[in-house]
């Protein structure tokens, strides 16, 4: 394992380095990673991002975004970039299998990796690492990390606006509890560099199209179980209604927290039958795991509070699996 000094030796000298995060990347992945980018340019390397997949058209407005490559379009470039790497760093996952179609060619990479992450479970794959899942998103350890190379001076405004688009989004809007005093002060840096937080929050909630507020409204009206027995609820959505109100990757997020807005229910699950897996948004109020619910019974993991998972099957299998698990956690919900 690398020291930070044996990395601030090895970053004294102008390097090509690639960056890469998890599979359809959310704020905290893209912020994070293009906050890095911006960093990198500023200290001379030449630095390039990659997307596993693509991504939600909510953060193409991020400073740098036209440069990401995204696969499978980008596939060739990202491979070639890969293999000329001298440094791999790994953002907001720890676990290859979280970057799904590239995770082949990045354990083959023979580039040191470098991994910053705040998740559960760190697969080991790095030569360095700012670890601490306590952090309220990857955005947060960014910014510890350029402390600890000594260039918080090197914030600007681009690297500001990304690295507070990290925070809002796996803070929940500062709602979660591991949002703590120095968040805010990180925040309050941040707008020292020239940050507008109110246009970062306009561009990731406020660009809604008319299609995604009807099919949020659709949900809601009509797709909301609310399970009063369970302190629990759940939106399912069909393939059909995604094609229905043409919903592209990225418009599905936030719809999960809605359930939660309801004041009996402490665990929220949004379900969505995907092309080729149905995929799940877990969320939860106070202590109740959901990250160890996703774990349990849908191949996942995440947060305390915002977790994930996937079911190979169909969507009523999914929802019925879902149903079944609260049946357990029932002594733990209801004790909430």
């Amino acid at each position: 394992m690398w020291t930070i000094d044996e990395l601030k030796t090895f970053l004294s000298t102008p390097r090509k380095i690639l960056i890469t995060t998890h599979s359809k990347p959310d704020g905290d992945a893209m912020g994070s990673s293009l906050a890095m980018f911006h960093y990198l340019i500023k200290k001379g390397h030449e630095p390039v991002v990659v997307s596993p997949s693509d991504y939600g058209v909510y953060l193409h407005w991020l400073p740098g975004n036209p440069g990401v490559l995204a696969l499978p379009v980008d596939k060739e470039k990202a491979l070639k970039h890969l293999n000329e790497a001298e440094l791999i760093i790994c953002l907001d996952f720890n676990n290859y299998k979280r970057t799904e179609y590239f995770a082949d060619a990045l354990k083959k990479a023979t580039a040191p990796k470098i991994m910053i992450d705040h998740h559960l479970d760190p697969e080991g794959f790095d030569i360095f690492h700012i670890w601490n899942p306590d952090a309220c998103a990857t955005a947060e350890l960014i910014y510890d990390f350029m402390e600890q190379m000594g260039d918080l001076s090197l914030i600007d405004k681009d690297i500001a606006t990304c690295l507070y688009t990290g925070i809002i989004t796996d803070s929940g809007s500062f709602r979660y509890p591991n949002v703590t005093a120095r968040v805010h002060r990180i925040v309050a840096a941040l707008m020292d560099a020239g940050l507008q937080h109110s246009h970062v929050h306009d561009m990731m909630f406020d660009t809604f199209t008319e299609k995604r507020l009807r099919f949020f409204g659709m949900c809601i009206k009509d797709k909301l179980v609310v399970l009063p027995e369970y302190r629990a609820a759940y939106i399912s959505v069909t393939k059909a209604e995604l094609k229905e109100y043409e919903i592209v990757t990225g418009e599905t997020e936030g719809l999960v927290n809605y359930s939660l807005m309801l004041s009996d229910v402490v665990f929220a699950a949004l379900i969505i039958d995907r092309e080729h897996l149905v995929k799940l948004s877990l969320r939860s109020k106070g202590d109740f795991p959901a990250n160890e619910f996703a774990g349990k019974y849908f191949e996942g993991g995440g947060h305390l509070n915002a977790a994930g998972g996937s079911y190979k099957g169909k969507l009523e299998d999914a929802v019925a699996l879902y149903l079944k698990g609260l049946e357990e956690y029932k002594p733990l919900l209801l004790a909430m």
